[in-house]
């Protein structure tokens, strides 16, 4: 019953058989190995955009915060989402690698930015010239950090309001792949063609041993990402363990198939909760994260039976009133069976 996190997950077995296949003789370093090259060909194609640039990096932190650093000059504002994974789990490192950048925190239900309040703080930047920090970059999470999805019209809406002030926009896509199983979507429609300059797609969460892509739909960024990436420390020399992860998880649809079996023992939860406590649900569940009240009596129970999952938010606690509702984080994988499902649902029961 294993639901803190789908980065304790197991990378999946066609991943680390395209790993082994790659662990023999030698081949190119730095990100000339021929299969970084079939990456780059199935991402075009997947994304339908021939003049894409691919890069590849070891996790999502270097991900965004490279991708941020190449949109928006140190003098500048980082608009995100309150609760994104930018502001609340990356340390400083957009700030960090884009030498300065100011992170602006904007609300909106269910882990979503609201448009309206998105247009205010953007028109509040700046107003002092000289004295203010300028306006920079937007970035988006899709999956959300609350397990909602923006739709291609939400994100095209988004991408209308920062156009107009003439900014460039990032999605952290650390869970991608699981917003376009539910969504049904194709990557294009829920990437450039909704205006996103810059996506990172995740593969970590998702089966991988270790390694994300960067796609750059404006290839003139391509030089500055490369330095970047290399003046960071995150140019692999043994690059080609990474781009065999990338290539298998994109060939024959895995990438969608392994999201869809996290999604898919998500709904399972959130449905089987559903049905045995009133209203415990504190977000729609859309991709692979349920949030749920429980309890403390219960969670103490299921902790007990060897149940793992996050109190969210962390300041919580289990001690006091045992029949207190305490809101909890539960996350599937890909690996995630269901009878881990039928066992958590008995034992809160």
């Amino acid at each position: 019953m294993y639901f803190s996190s789908d980065n304790a997950s197991p990378a999946a077995d066609e991943i680390m058989s395209a790993v082994l296949e790659q662990n023999t003789g030698h081949a190119k370093s730095y990100g000339a190995d021929e299969p970084m090259q079939q990456v780059r060909e199935y991402i075009r194609e997947l994304f339908e955009a021939p003049a894409a640039e691919v890069f590849l990096v070891l996790s999502g932190t270097a991900a965004n915060a490279l991708s941020l650093a190449c949109l928006c000059p140190p003098w500048s504002a980082v608009y995100c989402h309150e609760l994104a994974h930018a502001e609340q789990d990356e340390c400083g490192a957009p700030e960090f690698y884009t030498g300065g950048c100011k992170l602006v925190l904007v609300g909106g239900a269910h882990g979503k930015i609201d448009p309206e309040e998105l247009r205010q703080k953007i028109s509040n930047t700046g107003v002092l010239g000289v004295h203010n920090v300028q306006r920079g970059a937007i970035t988006l999470t899709n999956v959300t950090e609350t397990g909602t999805c923006y739709t291609p019209a939400e994100v095209a809406g988004l991408m209308d309001i920062a156009k107009s002030f003439g900014l460039r926009c990032h999605m952290d896509g650390a869970r991608f792949a699981n917003a376009l199983a539910h969504l049904g979507c194709t990557p294009a429609e829920l990437s450039w063609r909704s205006g996103i300059d810059v996506l990172s797609l995740g593969g970590a969460k998702n089966g991988l041993l270790g390694v994300e892509a960067v796609i750059l739909f404006d290839p003139s960024l391509s030089w500055e990402f490369e330095l970047r990436r290399k003046r960071g420390g995150h140019l692999a020399s043994k690059h080609r363990y990474l781009s065999a992860q990338m290539k298998r998880y994109l060939e024959g649809g895995l990438w969608l198939d392994l999201a869809s079996r996290a999604n898919i023992r998500a709904d399972q939860l959130a449905r089987g909760l559903d049905a045995l406590f009133p209203d415990p649900l504190l977000h729609p569940v859309q991709a692979n994260m349920v949030f749920a009240s429980l309890t403390r009596d219960r969670h103490r129970r299921a902790l007990e039976c060897g149940a793992e999952y996050y109190l969210w938010p962390h300041t919580q606690s289990l001690d006091g009133d045992p029949d207190e509702l305490v809101s909890a984080r539960l996350v599937c994988s890909w690996s995630t069976s269901e009878e881990e499902i039928v066992r958590f649902l008995d034992t809160v029961s």
